[in-house]
């Protein structure tokens, strides 16, 4: 124990807490890396076993289990200890996977892909936490580009992997695949990592889970709905927004009285808490519009293959990857960190605004040259989010501000998603109109966007109408994107430079708890 402490204040880690970390990234990258791989199997999926009219279910299911357990994960953790918290998310997520991967219908699948996604809610929280209470976070930048890494590699890898596991050995391997994955996580992590073990008096707040799910549950509901399976006026729209605000202020009301509540709200009476939870958000927003648009301009305007589309990426992925290592590295030698969100928020604006003016003439490398500006500034967001948002809560409280972190941008992505979504759906409709007249309206009447196979049997003219569409719908979609991004710049400005634990220490003016965190033994 001595020894591990010692080599923690020299910034050494033991070989004991590598193998953890190593674990640890396994388990991140199979929550990263699942739903990419899936959706390239979905279409055989759905040859397989029907039931094509409950296809988004598959995904929606996942999600919706995903962001209800998260904050869960974080408090089990805490009051609990984070050893088995981890390791039951992993038993559930392996569990939900060979079940997915035994389906017999589509109705099977879809409830399948809810247990594991509750098991994936625990996996992020459950990296995140451990990290915080095995690295002081004056260390924890050195580990950023880690944590970069495996994203970089999910986002890029997961199309080409999905691909090739079901032209080689079914969809079902999709699943199946996690499995092996899963089980050398679970050995590790059982092996080597010792945490204090923790047991709470209290119980479990059974009615603040409760109300968290359903507003959760509503507001993943309306963003995926939205626009697509129902119109955003429509009455079960209004209902579900309805019933997701009044769960959400219950919850916050509740957890002011709940003798345990599962989301502790003095956390956010720290400002860098508050402000690191709206960046995560809007980085969510900006990210995941950015990966779904980003692709489809390449392959309908610029021609680009589909079955690479994670390699489409690579410039705003790349850039990420290494921003990210850089700001790591600076933040560990200098223990300063508030100019990355700074310099984040600004590259951000301008490499969204950059993306808006691609048109049917930009070529590849003009479009990587903006990706990667873009990318340069989520490298500097990421991990420095987290990061922070742990150095401003006490240790009792690591995952809760672990799992409220990440549920802010997994909410964030689902707001992007549906809203740049909805914008770009709508201009592609009417500049198909316009130039394609009533053959461009019912071309984009079911789908704003078309595959390669219903784009190739389309008339030059009208494909040429879709190419300039596309390239309209991406400009107010990351224009949009752009003026959402202020806001991060502008909260990255009241940041304040509170000293990071495991470095030398000052006094908080906020009242951040900076008293050195206890590295605990791995071994």
């Amino acid at each position: 124990m001595a020894d591990t402490v010692e080599q923690a204040k020299q910034g050494k880690q033991p070989k004991s807490v590598r193998v953890v970390l190593l674990a640890l990234m396994i388990a991140m990258m199979l929550a990263m890396l699942d739903n990419m791989i899936v959706g390239t199997a979905m279409p055989t999926i759905v040859g397989e076993l029907g039931g094509l009219e409950h296809l988004s279910w598959v995904v929606t299911g996942y999600t919706l289990a995903t962001a209800a357990s998260t904050p869960v994960w974080g408090k089990l953790g805490d009051m609990f200890g984070r050893k088995g918290a981890f390791l039951s998310s992993i038993v559930i997520f392996l569990i939900g996977s060979a079940l997915s991967g035994m389906a017999q219908d589509m109705g099977q699948l879809i409830g399948f892909r809810a247990v594991q996604g509750l098991g994936a809610g625990g996996l992020m929280v459950g990296v995140m936490a451990i990290i915080g209470d095995l690295i002081p976070p004056r260390e924890r930048g050195k580990y950023q580009g880690l944590m970069a890494g495996v994203m970089a590699l999910a986002m890029i890898g997961g199309p080409l992997v999905g691909g090739t596991i079901t032209d080689n050995w079914g969809w079902r391997w999709s699943f199946y695949i996690n499995l092996p994955l899963g089980a050398v996580a679970l050995a590790l992590v059982t092996a080597v990592l010792h945490l204090p073990k923790k047991r709470s008096k209290a119980g479990i707040d059974y009615l603040g889970v409760v109300l968290l799910t359903v507003g959760i549950t509503s507001i993943v509901l309306v963003t995926t709905w939205g626009g697509t399976e129902y119109a955003w006026t429509s009455a079960r729209i209004m209902e579900l927004i309805g019933i997701g605000v009044a769960a959400l202020i219950g919850f916050v009301y509740w957890q002011t009285r709940a003798a345990e509540p599962v989301v502790p709200l003095h956390i956010f009476k720290s400002r860098n808490f508050t402000l690191m939870s709206v960046i995560g958000f809007i980085t969510g927003f900006v990210m995941f519009g950015a990966t779904l648009f980003l692709p489809l301009y390449q392959q309908a305007v610029q021609g680009a293959s589909a079955t690479n589309s994670g390699l489409l990426l690579l410039p705003m992925l790349g850039a990420m990857l290494v921003t990210s290592m850089v700001a790591g590295r600076v933040t560990t030698s200098s223990g300063r960190y508030k100019l990355f969100p700074v310099v984040g928020g600004a590259l951000m604006i301008v490499g969204l605004y950059l993306l808006s003016l691609m048109d049917t003439e930009t070529t590849r490398l003009t479009s990587g040259v903006y990706m990667a500006v873009v990318g340069a500034g989520m490298g500097c967001l990421m991990q420095i989010t987290m990061l922070v948002a742990q150095n401003s809560v006490q240790m009792k409280d690591m995952g809760v501000a672990s799992s409220s972190t990440t549920l802010f941008r997994t909410l964030g992505s689902s707001f992007g998603v549906a809203i740049m979504g909805a914008l770009f759906n709508h201009r592609v409709q009417d500049v198909m109109a316009e130039r394609a007249g009533a053959l461009g309206k019912n071309v984009t009447q079911q789908s704003a966007q078309l595959d390669a196979a219903s784009l190739a049997k389309l008339p030059a003219a009208a494909r040429e109408a879709y190419q300039h569409a596309v390239s309209a719908g991406t400009h107010s979609a990351f224009l949009l994107g752009a003026c959402i991004a202020v806001v991060v710049l502008i909260a990255a400005l009241f940041v304040k430079e509170v000293p990071l634990k495991g470095g030398p220490q000052k006094p908080a003016a906020d009242g951040s708890d900076v008293t050195p965190p206890v590295v605990v033994e791995a071994v």
